[in-house]
């Protein structure tokens, strides 16, 4: 009598394997290479530049935060002091001290902030003073250490050679970025595919976890990663950055090589009136304004800036410049305007102060992102060779 033996269908899939390409084309076996292997000699640098790139992201919060009640004044008066006697008052807190900026705020329970480099410790400091007395309420180095990590951001502390090391593994992870989109795009579209692109699979094993966590996030946070890329690469090399001004509309000069020189024996004006009178007319909606005061004995203008003072940039910023003997305001041409806020925009895209909090947190979250690509991939060739 013969015995019935039922056909047995294949097994399915094991849905936390990690998905493969058949049957590769020629173009698509170099993307991989391409995606793989200067990432993999690039990694540990990728993954330090990233690490520091999201540190320096809430620099303006943290530093706000360390200085404490130095930010606000003890009482509020009628009357602010002029800002020779504000320059007045950080020099005799210690002769040392080398002025760089000034920033106002609106706001009149706000402290003026000076940023200054001390010549005998060598490290930069945030000054707070009281607008209505001078009195220095506290110097905070908290910046210093902000300074440092973005050295090694974007040199690892090493000149020229860090510098070029940063940049080289920048446009390796540029290019790594965009080869994983291509590999991250499905032969076909289906449910399946679907959501295997755009989905986590949380309770996988470690290595289709780890897969998925490289491929979906990587495929999130791409335009981001794109982004800090392309405005590293610009800020780093300086012809790129001019020809992003150009074609912006920007001319070659930036505003202060456009103003007036300095006059020697002529008394320049208080510049505390002309913040008052931006703060009461067109900045009404800015939250300070900063000015550049290093060298500012050779020019004949002050130039301000309204806006959200950071870091290495300003949001919404617009600029104001004054005759600093006549009073007089002075004309900015579109172009050397535009060249100004092309840059700004630049540095704005680069530190995640693009629109406000939203910004910043979209920017943290896409370094973080970034920091673990380079070990997730690191992770998913190191399994694959492994099986090998």
């Amino acid at each position: 009598m013969a015995t019935y033996t039922p056909k047995l269908k294949p097994r399915p899939a094991a849905v936390d394997q990690v998905p493969k390409r058949k049957g590769k084309t020629l173009f698509m076996r170099f993307v991989s290479w391409i995606h793989l292997w200067p990432s993999i000699v690039s990694g540990l640098i990728l993954v330090f530049v990233c690490l520091t790139g999201v540190i320096i992201v809430y620099g303006d919060e943290i530093m706000d935060f360390c200085a404490g009640d130095a930010r606000f004044v003890k009482e509020v008066k009628a009357q602010k002091v002029t800002s020779e006697v504000l320059l007045a008052s950080i020099k005799k807190s210690s002769p040392d001290l080398a002025i760089s900026e000034l920033v106002f705020f609106k706001d009149p329970k706000r402290s003026v902030r000076a940023r200054v480099f001390d010549g005998k410790t060598k490290k930069l400091a945030h000054l707070y003073i009281d607008p209505y007395t001078a009195e220095v309420l506290k110097m905070d180095t908290t910046i210093y250490f902000f300074y440092i990590t973005a050295h090694l951001h974007s040199s690892l502390l090493a000149g020229k050679a860090g510098g070029w090391i940063v940049a080289i593994s920048t446009v390796i992870f540029l290019i790594s970025s965009l080869t994983g989109l291509i590999l991250w795009w499905p032969n076909r579209w289906n449910r399946t595919t679907w959501q295997a692109s755009f989905t986590v699979k949380w309770k996988a094993r470690f290595k289709r976890l780890n897969y998925d966590l490289h491929n979906v996030y990587g495929f999130y946070s791409l335009i981001l990663c794109v982004v800090l890329s392309a405005t590293g690469l610009i800020i780093f090399f300086h012809p790129l950055g001019d020809l992003t001004v150009k074609l912006a509309g920007g001319s070659a000069a930036h505003v202060v090589e456009k103003i007036p020189k300095a006059v020697k024996g002529k008394t320049a004006l208080d510049m505390v009136p002309f913040v008052n009178q931006l703060f009461g007319n067109e900045y009404a909606s800015k939250k300070n304004i900063g000015i550049w005061i290093y060298r500012l004995e050779k020019s004949g203008a002050y130039v301000f800036s309204g806006g959200t003072s950071g870091l290495k940039s300003t949001e919404n910023m617009d600029i104001a410049v004054f005759d600093k003997y006549s009073g007089a305001r002075i004309a900015v041409a579109p172009p050397e305007e535009i060249h100004e806020k092309v840059e700004n925009y630049v540095w704005q895209l680069h530190m995640g102060q693009w629109w406000g909090q939203f910004g910043k947190l979209s920017t943290f979250v896409a370094g973080i992102v970034a920091t673990s690509l380079p070990i997730t991939g690191f992770l998913i060739w190191w399994g694959r060779r492994k099986k090998k």
